[in-house]
């Protein structure tokens, strides 16, 4: 088996060279047993030794009282005793001099203040031994290529796993040990598997970022209710990118409810969705919605020809299922581009009611003679390249005389067409399906299913295709501030940071705001000045469209008493005057540093719709100026931006400056800076300027 070069000292964890089952049963149904038991039916070339004190012998096998009592030093220590002797078995395995132990043991962190403090005991012996815990809690590891069971996963009751290429990280035991059994029924064979439990020290991210590394594994599945190590789970994300590995996720705990509940399943608190989901984007990791979506993404990669472009030809027999699948096509943002008139008048020679350019709608018209149906399909894949097809054939999979008719067409098509993914959808029997698997068709049976996992398929396809552009931090100065400046102060602090912003001055009395007017320019806009005041319009802390000394000095009164009663521990140095832009479209431009992944930049329509739409869109910290381009246009809102009926057009390159200046901010800045605010950011024709500005310090 080849060798792999990986991070985190986990090959102990994935390729023990012996291991001692500490709490060892000679029932094999038991959870101490059940380890044992795999490795033995899998005739294992690893040195298994059972831990009891009780027995001479477990399951056939020689047993010891300790771990040190073996006669030679262990690789790894599964750990199946009951909370209460944890402590102690642990002692034993790090005496024993263990590299890696896996406790199956549940009652710690997951438990309460008095498991998490054992826990914290146990965790304290393991390092100090220099070993690397996986669990507490956890179902165990496995790796099918080399024999290695760590586990009592009841997905082995079914018989040994085949060797396998998808790799499976899992923080839940029983979604893992279920999520096994449906990649097995999907037809597809496992490399390795590791469900992490409390995470007490393996993470979800560790594994990830060691089976991207590891040779025998070419697709990876990680299911995740919460992330401890942002930066540890995106390098891990990036690896794979690097390894060309395609990478599909599903996150539990994607409402505020189940956040809650994740939180106190696992222990780690579910960080931001939206942030979530946009570390997976960046990363070019496929994020899934359900469970069947995760197999089924998985299952259209695992077959290892991915999509070339995210083109797709769709041939049936059923108008509705051509509905349905160009529904599903558009939703996915697949193209699905129209073969020529010549390619459908010719199909038509054979099959006149045929209909379409793609979907191509055979009809029922090849009942009778399925030979016609891939001459159809044959003619639509010579037009023009496909990155996918998909071909609907309804029932065809369960007729022995139209698999004898099909058979040798479908080998020809796959033959002809190398690079195309072909997926058939169809029912069919097991021993067909196989058939139809082993000539290099993917068989699904819901047409939407299907076109979603090509979708997905060729997205994976493009990033690997697609490089990944880092850029390098700029040279900002590192803030040192006490508290939170107002918003003159932190505007002055931007724009040594690149932003610009409206004409401004700062007065502190009725004289100083007309004579900053007056110098320039009516109209003028005042707003209270105060680092504990936010939000200042809603406080009464914002005039408008101010012409003259007489309005200047009214505002300037209203303002500062609104704002006194409003707040009346604000400290108010004043307000700010500033000159009145007129037209142009209210963006808003933030970043703040989020506790999970670190700085993060948003981008949005400001004014009423960020919070009446909330249409936003998040990237990690800096970007490039072509990113903040992508990251405008990706907004549903775009077009009101892009001169919808008639609007002029805003500088989006100009809007994109300032992306950039923030997020380089952001970035840049230790964690004492949380946050930082634009809102607006006002898009003109030519240029934009900002008119309001918030940095928050924690604390």
């Amino acid at each position: 088996m080849n060798a792999a070069v990986n991070p985190g000292g986990l090959d102990a964890l994935f390729r023990p060279r012996s291991i001692a089952v500490i709490g060892a049963s000679d029932d094999p149904r038991k959870i101490g047993g059940r380890p044992i038991r795999y490795m033995l039916e899998a005739q294992s070339q690893v040195k298994v030794y059972p831990v009891n004190p009780t027995r001479p012998q477990v399951q056939g096998l020689t047993a010891y009282p300790t771990a040190t009592a073996i006669p030679e030093r262990v690789d790894q220590a599964i750990i199946a005793v009951p909370a209460r002797q944890a402590e102690a078995a642990v002692a034993d395995a790090c005496a024993a001099g263990v590299r890696s132990i896996v406790m199956f043991s549940a009652g710690f962190a997951e438990a309460g203040e008095e498991g998490a403090a054992a826990q914290a005991r146990m965790m304290k012996m393991i390092r100090d031994a220099g070993a690397r815990l996986l669990g507490p809690n956890a179902m165990g590891s496995f790796n099918t290529a080399e024999r290695i069971f760590s586990t009592f996963s009841t997905a082995m009751d079914r018989g040994t796993p085949a060797v396998g290429r998808v790799g499976m990280v899992s923080q839940s035991g029983a979604v893992g040990s279920y999520l096994q059994n449906l990649v097995i029924s999907r037809g597809m064979a496992i490399s390795k598997f590791v469900a992490t439990g409390n995470e007490a020290d393996v993470q979800a991210a560790e594994c990830l970022e060691w089976m991207a590394l590891d040779p025998d594994t070419d697709v990876l599945m990680l299911y995740m209710e919460g992330c401890r190590n942002g930066p540890a789970l995106i390098r891990a994300l990036r690896m794979a990118r690097q390894m060309r590995k395609p990478v599909i996720v599903f996150k539990a705990g994607r409402t505020e409810a189940g956040q809650s509940v994740a939180a106190s399943h696992t222990g780690a608190l579910a960080g931001s969705v939206q942030v979530f989901d946009t570390v997976l984007r960046e990363a070019g990791a496929w994020s899934c919605q359900t469970l069947t979506e995760m197999v089924d993404v998985a299952y259209a990669c695992a077959q290892g020809r991915l999509p070339p472009d995210k083109t797709l030809a769709i041939v049936t027999v059923s108008g509705g299922v051509g509905v349905m699948s160009t529904d599903a096509a558009m939703e996915a943002g697949i193209e699905l581009p129209p073969v020529s008139e010549a390619t459908l008048a010719e199909i038509q020679k054979e099959l006149p009611l045929a209909v379409g350019l793609n979907p191509v709608d055979t009809t029922a018209q090849t009942v009778g003679d399925r030979a016609m149906l891939t001459r159809a399909v044959e003619r639509v894949l010579r037009d023009r390249p496909f990155g996918s097809a998909m071909l609907f054939f309804a029932n065809a999979g369960r007729n022995a005389r139209d698999m004898e008719i099909l058979s040798e067409p479908l080998r020809a098509l796959r033959a002809e067409f190398p690079l195309t993914q072909l997926a058939l959808c169809v029912q069919t029997t097991p021993e067909y399906r196989k058939q139809l698997e082993d000539l290099g068709y993917l068989i699904f049976e819901d047409p939407v299913f299907c076109v979603k996992a090509l979708a997905a398929a060729a997205e994976l396809s493009a990033v690997r295709r697609r490089p990944l552009m880092l850029p390098e931090l700029a040279k900002i100065a590192l803030l040192t501030l006490a508290h939170s400046p107002d918003e003159a102060q932190s505007k002055e602090i931007l724009a040594r940071a690149g932003l610009r912003f409206a004409r401004e001055s700062v007065a502190a009395t009725p004289d100083e705001a007309v004579a900053a007017a007056e110098a320039m320019g009516y109209p003028v806009v005042i707003k209270v000045l105060s680092a504990e005041i936010g939000h200042k319009s809603e406080v009464g802390g914002v005039a408008l469209n101010l012409t003259n000394e007489d309005a200047v000095r009214a505002a300037f009164a209203r303002v500062t008493d609104n704002a006194g009663r409003a707040v009346p521990e604000a400290e108010i140095r004043g307000v700010t005057v500033g000159q009145m832009i007129t037209g142009g479209i209210q963006t808003i431009i933030g970043g703040h540093r989020d506790p999970t992944f670190g700085p993060i930049v948003m981008f949005g329509l400001g004014g009423i719709y960020t919070e009446v739409l909330k249409d936003t869109v998040l990237r990690t910290a800096p970007v490039t100026h072509e990113t903040a381009l992508e990251m405008i246009r990706s907004i549903r809102t775009f077009a009101i931006l892009d001169g919808a009926r008639g609007q002029e057009r805003a500088d989006l390159d100009a809007i994109a400056d300032a992306i950039v200046s923030v997020s380089q901010f952001i970035a840049t800045q230790g964690p004492e800076v949380e946050s930082v605010e634009i809102n607006p950011f006002i898009a003109l024709s030519k240029g934009g300027c900002g008119v309001d500005a918030l940095i928050h310090v924690r604390g």
